[in-house]
């Protein structure tokens, strides 16, 4: 799990004890919609007018899972609080190894928790926004 996913520059399994949760890869990777194109109504034209050229991508929002886990309910506690720290720091940049991106997001808000009934793992979902989706790169 080393090196399966780095945020902000941090190795997650190592520093927050942190791995891809459940649709993970399928929720980042999803593509972001284009923004409105220029139309124009006219009462002397059938239909519209539609501009396609310069089509421009809208940002998104992306729901994520993470699974954190600790070796005892000290070090969970520790790598729980030191993984919601990154998160509040509000840019938080994502990088996948595997699929060679790195997506640059804004935290917006935690959405569920879910805490082992050994209380030394737990998954949680956040709400990012994606600001610029056509920043993708590694």
């Amino acid at each position: 799990m080393t090196g399966d996913l780095l945020i902000n520059g941090k190795d997650a399994w190592d520093i927050f004890g942190v791995n891809m949760g459940d649709g993970f890869l399928e929720s980042i990777m999803a593509p972001a919609g284009n923004k409105s194109y220029i139309e124009n109504e006219s009462r002397k034209e059938h239909g519209k007018r539609v501009i396609y050229s310069d089509v421009k991508v809208q940002d998104r929002d992306v729901t994520l899972t993470f699974n954190i886990h600790g070796s005892s309910r000290s070090d969970y506690l520790q790598k729980y609080d030191s993984f919601v720290e990154e998160l509040q720091k509000g840019k938080v940049i994502i990088t996948v190894p595997a699929i060679s991106k790195k997506f640059t997001l804004s935290y917006q808000k935690s959405t569920s928790f879910a805490l082992g009934t050994s209380r030394t793992n737990s998954k949680l979902s956040v709400k990012f926004n994606e600001p610029n989706p056509t920043l993708r790169t590694l």
